[in-house]
């Protein structure tokens, strides 16, 4: 079974390919009070969104009445986020783990000569990079085309930024048909529409397989331990 031509397969990476919730809770907490200069009381639903939007979100549910000083606020919150989840590289693999299939899923689809693999996420491209390494994923997928959540673009547009990307680094064009994002939340199912961009939703986050369907992803998976099925719903784009 093989991929005939160009493929520009992106995932997302939170649910989808790594669970490291329970570390990246506490990263946050950390860089929160840091930053702020109060606790991180409720951290906000995250499940499809950008580091940034989750932190403005956090300030306004833990009464932290920055408006004015919150653009400010955004860049060393970055900073300080990183550097409490590179402080945690060690329990990333010890109180996460990988997502059912998901090394078997990336690696079958890389070895498909024709794709190129990277990702579109809402963590910070160091927060990507330090996620996948954790979990000897990083080989499997071009950071350099990815799309993250450090960018200024919207999920949606930020997704045509990285078939630019790709376009240009790989000198081949990606279109509609030949660009698959996988991901677990309704949001990624709409970046993809927004985007231009065949959905494959996994069940394995916060959005039930009825959820994603309702939100219009062609396919809905619930996890990623058949990847025969994968390499075939890729292949019938």
């Amino acid at each position: 079974m093989a991929v005939n031509e160009n493929l520009l397969v992106l995932w997302n990476i939170d649910l989808t390919l790594v669970d490291v919730a329970r570390v990246t809770r506490a990263a946050y907490a950390e860089a929160f009070a840091k930053v702020v200069g109060r606790p991180l009381v409720q951290l906000p639903q995250m499940a499809g969104r950008s580091e940034s939007e989750i932190f403005f979100d956090a300030l306004a549910l833990n009464d932290a009445d920055m408006s004015a000083a919150a653009d400010a606020l955004l860049e060393p919150f970055s900073g300080e986020l990183s550097a409490a989840m590179q402080a945690r590289h060690d329990q990333l693999v010890t109180q996460g783990q990988l997502m059912p299939g998901a090394a078997d899923a990336l690696k079958a689809v890389s070895g498909q000569g024709s794709v190129v693999q990277s990702v579109l996420t809402g963590t910070s491209r160091a927060n990507a990079v330090l996620k996948l390494t954790a979990f000897n994923l990083d080989g499997f997928v071009d950071f350099e085309i990815g799309g993250y959540g450090d960018e200024v673009f919207p999920r949606g547009t930020l997704l045509q930024v990285i078939r630019q990307r790709a376009e240009t680094k790989y000198g081949s064009g990606f279109d509609e048909v030949s660009t698959v994002y996988i991901a677990d939340s309704v949001r990624d199912v709409a970046a993809a529409a927004l985007g231009g961009a065949r959905s494959v939703a996994v069940a394995s986050g916060r959005s039930s397989a009825a959820e994603l369907r309702e939100a219009g992803a062609e396919t809905v998976l619930p996890d990623l331990t058949d990847t025969a099925a994968l390499l075939r719903i890729l292949i019938s784009g």
